[in-house]
């Protein structure tokens, strides 16, 4: 989950052009950059980030910060959020009113930044060595398009869920998963997907 899901093998997050790493832990952030091969760098946290896609991989409660933080430098990019505001038990939302993160990074980033939510369901190791359904959510169908196109370079299959307020759901199956991780399933080597009836 957020953090660490975009430790995929280098071939695959080779397929889009290379982008810095950057990350409040310099060290951190020069780990994943190794890991990620393929021409990935260290950026330095606060800087412009490059490319049209910025991958939000921070804990729930620094997102909203960040995008603050980053302000006009986010003009014009998707922006994925990938965080699950979990309770203190990580058993219900963090948040009670019908919002989520994604929804605040859009209230909070520039007006010509487009919101996307995708990976949340998604434990890391399980998007490292299998392929999980992707689900996304935004009100931009140029942005999500991009974010489709991106989830299709790594070899996954993105199912679009619909606008953003949509985001708030997808939250909260990220704690149905947990719930299944702890209870029914047992274990973290799981995803969510759909299984489709043949015609």
């Amino acid at each position: 989950m957020p953090g660490g899901w975009c430790r995929v093998p280098a071939s695959a997050a080779a397929r889009p052009a290379a982008r810095p790493v950057m990350g409040r832990d310099q060290s951190k952030a020069a780990d994943l950059a190794k890991a990620l091969g393929g021409g990935a760098t260290t950026g330095e946290w606060g800087t412009a980030p490059a490319g049209d896609i910025v991958i939000v991989a921070l804990l729930h409660d620094g997102v909203v910060p960040a995008i603050a933080q980053y302000g006009a430098t986010l003009a014009g990019k998707v922006l994925v959020d990938i965080s699950n505001p979990f309770n203190s038990t990580f058993d219900g939302l963090a948040h009670r009113e019908e919002t989520s993160i994604a929804q605040e990074v859009a209230k909070a980033a520039p007006a010509s930044a487009s919101v996307v939510k995708a990976f949340n369901t998604i434990f890391r190791h399980v998007l490292e060595k299998g392929r999980p359904d992707v689900f996304i959510a935004g009100d931009n169908a140029q942005a999500k398009a991009s974010v489709e196109a991106f989830i299709d370079s790594l070899g996954l299959r993105p199912l679009d869920v619909g606008g953003l307020k949509m985001a708030h759901w997808l939250e909260g199956a990220g704690v149905v998963t947990v719930g299944l991780a702890n209870h029914g399933v047992g274990n973290l080597d799981f995803a969510l997907s759909i299984t489709e009836l043949p015609v």
